[in-house]
């Protein structure tokens, strides 16, 4: 399985949302962490203190998308 740290850096989000047929508010370049996170959950029994590390690596991912998207926001992207 990935380590957390893989899923970090949020995934290019024009990429991605390009690559959809159709854009919703659902498109999310940090799909991947989420879906590690859950199935570290799956493998530990949901055991949340085994899964911290995806957990953090998921709001690691979020926060750095966020701050990509505010800032071509404000460059008028």
């Amino acid at each position: 399985s990935p380590s957390p740290q893989d899923n970090v850096k949020p995934k290019d989000y024009y990429a991605k949302f390009n690559a959809r047929k159709s854009y919703t508010e659902y498109t999310d370049p940090c799909e991947d962490a989420s879906k590690a996170s859950l199935a570290c959950m799956d493998r530990n029994g949901y055991d949340r203190d085994k899964c911290m590390e995806y957990f953090q690596a998921y709001r690691d991912c979020k926060r750095a998308w966020l701050d990509q998207r505010r800032a071509d926001r404000q460059r008028g992207r």
